[in-house]
């Protein structure tokens, strides 16, 4: 059977794989799941994204929250790093978003954060889910005045709002921002907090209307912000995708920088004011071999982990490291977040164009972004693929030849019947016969 919770939460689409139904179920147990070592009332605060299906969700949600006795906060529209920020700052027992991040409207989902605002482990998910699939006993469910309440809460943005305005060491006084809020939970929030910083914002995508997040915008369509940037002489355009937890950007000239590219620029920077840990930077290992050989020749370091945010904060915290991120612009500055901030990076880029007085383009200069090739190759079974030595040989054979100035990814994708190839080198044309060369081995072998 597979597991309810996947890479993040809950996720399907609304009123069809994630019903009302399913949405009672999980704040049920995660009432019972959060407060089942206390005799207090567990408070649970909720926030979502601008997706129309969110109230539906947010409904069923919290009343599942009170029927088992619990208390549910409803934040109403919130970004994802703000409500793991305020379930740690407000004493809940827990907080939960209702999002599909950068994901269709159509979609929803539903993650939990713990009190300490991190992301739950699988074991945790696991144990909830066992509740959600359990049967609930209404003969000894709450009834009188054990069940529990619906709040809203009012004035717990300006809390966030004030905590990453806390961390900007510069004035941003003379820039000229477009800051496309993907029509998502950071409309209302992102323009505010870099136009306080003294920025001239210029927010675009900002009109949610329910059923416009991510519709050609935010940090999964930048066409957009590259257009509108160039179009106004303005000196940097920022992204966050629906949720918020993400961050990518576009220079003076209406060119990308990946996650990467941020991370890089922050890293140096903190490096500089001897803030970085070890000088250590935490990455995946999709992160490009271009970001890593900068780092190394400014005297840092990298370490990777896979695929996944989640990876790089185990990693960070395990030894302490304060920087680490994804491609996709998952980044986390944990001295000041336990997740991916979207504005929060935005912040910290920004502080370090002004401190270093270069335009962004010039700031990117500094790593040079190899190639990358991404292949997927269906299979009949992707199972039991790292065993076939015909194709562990065949990453060896490239690997080898690229060396240091390149690296080869093989793996499965979680959700399909699909090998993902990715390779990456200095040659664009040698690395697209490479991949070409593994999937032909990958297709013998597995087809």
């Amino acid at each position: 059977m597979a597991r309810l919770f996947g890479t993040d939460g809950v996720r399907g689409v609304a009123n069809v794989e994630l019903t009302p139904e399913l949405a009672f179920k999980l704040g049920y147990a995660a009432a019972k799941y959060f407060c089942r070592e206390k005799n207090d009332i567990p408070k649970i605060i909720i926030g979502r994204d601008t997706r129309r299906s969110g109230q539906m969700l947010e409904a069923a949600l919290a009343a599942g929250i009170c029927s088992a006795g619990g208390n549910a906060h409803l934040l109403g529209v919130m970004p994802t790093p703000a409500v793991s920020f305020l379930t740690s700052k407000v004493k809940a027992n827990a907080g939960v978003v209702i999002s599909a991040s950068h994901n269709p409207f159509e979609d929803n989902g539903i993650k939990f954060f713990s009190q300490t605002g991190h992301k739950l482990p699988d074991a945790v998910e696991d144990e909830i889910a066992a509740i959600v699939e359990t049967p609930i006993d209404y003969s000894k469910a709450a009834s009188g005045s054990s069940v529990g309440q619906i709040f809203y809460e009012d004035g717990l943005a300006e809390m966030y709002i004030k905590h990453i305005l806390s961390t900007a060491y510069a004035d941003l006084k003379g820039l000229k921002i477009v800051m496309d809020c993907s029509n998502g939970a950071n409309s209302a929030i992102a323009p505010v907090i870099l136009s306080s910083l003294g920025a001239e914002v210029m927010p675009i995508f900002n009109e949610p209307n329910g059923i416009n997040i991510n519709n050609g915008c935010g940090s999964t369509h930048l066409e957009a912000l590259q257009k509108k940037v160039v179009e106004l002489g303005a000196d940097v355009g920022i992204a966050n995708d629906g949720d918020a937890d993400r961050c990518l950007v576009v220079d003076e000239n209406g060119e990308v920088l990946d996650g990467d590219q941020i991370m890089l620029i922050c890293a140096l920077e903190l490096m500089r004011r001897n803030k970085l840990k070890d000088n250590m930077l935490v990455t995946t290992v999709m992160s490009n071999v271009g970001m890593h050989k900068a780092m190394k020749e400014m005297g840092g370091q990298t370490v990777k982990t896979a695929v996944g945010d989640r990876y790089v904060l185990e990693e960070m915290i395990k030894n302490g490291y304060n920087l680490g991120g994804e491609q996709s612009g998952h980044i986390i500055f944990s001295e000041y977040a336990k997740t991916g901030d979207g504005i929060l990076t935005a912040v910290q880029l920004l502080c370090a164009m002004v401190t270093n007085n270069k335009p962004l383009s010039e700031m990117a200069g500094i790593m040079t972004k190899y190639p990358q090739i991404l292949l997927n190759v269906r299979v009949k079974n992707k199972n039991g693929w790292e065993e076939k030595a015909a194709i562990q040989e065949v990453i060896k054979k490239y690997q080898e030849e690229l060396g240091d100035n390149g690296q080869i990814l093989v793996r499965a994708s979680g959700t399909e019947p699909l090998i993902r190839i990715m390779a990456e080198g200095p040659k664009q044309q040698r690395l697209e016969e490479i991949a070409g060369l593994i999937a032909d081995v990958v297709i013998k072998e597995l087809a």
